[in-house]
This record gives C-alpha cells, sequence and structure tokens, in this order.
C-alpha cells in the first residue's frame, strides 16, 4: 500500500506531535517493507522481525523525546534507524555465528496485483536475486533492496544513507554492474557444464 507525498507529510507532522494513531498508521503503511530491507540485511526470519520491532520501538522512542524536528520524510526515518540497527547487530555478531538466507520458511514478497505468470517469473527473479546477493558489498547489497526491492527513490535513499543523490546514482550503477557480473559467470559456468 503506497501512500501520496502530502499524505506522508501530514503523517510525519502528526507522528511529529506525539500521536499515536499516526504512527499506527505508519507501522501499517511501512512493516512489511521495512521488515523485507532488514530480512535481506541480516537473512535470518527471526532476527528480521527482532530488529523491526525494535526499529518502530526506537522510533517511538525518538518521537515521545521530541527529536525529529529535522526529519523530512517519515520513509527515510524508518530506513536510517532500521540501516543503523543492523549496523549495531552486526558489530554485536561479529566472530558469535554466520548469517544466511537459507531460511528453512522463506520469506513472503508477493504483489495481490499481480496475475500467476508474473508472480512465477518475480519468484523465479526473487530467488536468483537472493542467492546473489550475499555476494556482493554490503553497500551495494544494500543499495539494492533499497531501490528495486523497496523501492525507493534516489532522494530518499541519499537521505537514509547520508550521501548525494549523485553519488547514490554511481552506487546503484556500480551495484547493478556487480550483480550483472555475478550473473553473467553464473551463466558461464552453465554454458561450460
Amino acid at each position: 500500500m503506497k501512500i501520496g507525498k502530502i499524505e506522508e507529510k501530514l503523517l510525519l507532522y502528526r507522528i511529529k506531535q506525539s500521536d499515536k494513531d499516526a504512527f499506527i498508521r505508519a507501522y501499517d503503511l511501512y512493516v512489511d517493507q521495512l521488515y523485507r530491507f532488514i530480512y535481506f540485511k541480516v537473512g535470518n526470519r527471526e532476527e528480521a522481525e527482532d530488529l523491526c520491532s525494535a526499529m518502530f520501538l526506537k522510533t517511538w522512542h525518538y518521537i515521545l523525546e521530541n527529536s525529529l524536528k529535522d526529519q523530512k520524510t517519515l520513509k527515510a526515518l524508518f530506513y536510517k534507524i532500521s540501516r543503523n540497527l543492523i549496523i549495531d547487530h552486526y558489530r554485536k555478531t561479529k566472530g558469535k555465528e554466520t548469517m544466511s538466507l537459507d531460511d528453512e520458511k522463506g520469506i513472503k514478497i508477493t504483489d495481490e496485483k499481480q496475475n500467476l505468470n508474473n508472480d512465477i517469473e518475480l519468484k523465479a527473479d526473487l530467488l536468483v536475486l537472493e542467492s546473489k546477493l550475499p555476494e556482493l558489498k554490503d553497500e551495494y547489497r544494500e543499495v539494492i533492496i533499497l531501490r528495486f526491492i523497496n523501492e525507493l527513490s534516489i532522494k530518499e535513499i541519499a537521505e537514509v544513507l547520508d550521501k548525494s543523490r549523485g553519488n547514490v546514482r554511481i552506487l546503484i550503477y556500480r551495484s547493478l554492474n556487480a550483480l550483472k557480473e555475478l550473473l553473467s559467470q553464473d551463466e558461464k559456468i552453465n554454458l561450460n557444464a
């Protein structure tokens, strides 16, 4: 479910006023895509659920402390807090365990508006993407998830990553080239087999 820019700004304004109903509305709007973002970063369903919950809790604490005065977009705020929690998570778990996207239950990424053929193609593409994402540099993986899985704009990604729009465009370009290179290597291996 997408909302317009005006509705998002109004929602952010209401949230800045500590409006619980507005925060619940924001949760309903963004929980699925934020969970997907976190899941693709950590590769474990339970950890992704925990981090997603922690992100909303931390955001609510920021609201209560009146720490959101300079925020321009709600979506960028959620992704920025999620990203920082993921970084903290990696720091805490560094060397303790390996992360894997081999979750037995998998993740449900569907769009109810698609027909069956598109759904099958999307699932096949997502499986290929999911298998190749761990092979990319973290920075590349993150920008691909933000842009193409969670469909953030260049402006929103720039805000989340604290980079200029030009730097984000270059990063997306390099990420896609790295992903294409990985996919072409697989095709060469399959042709030689």
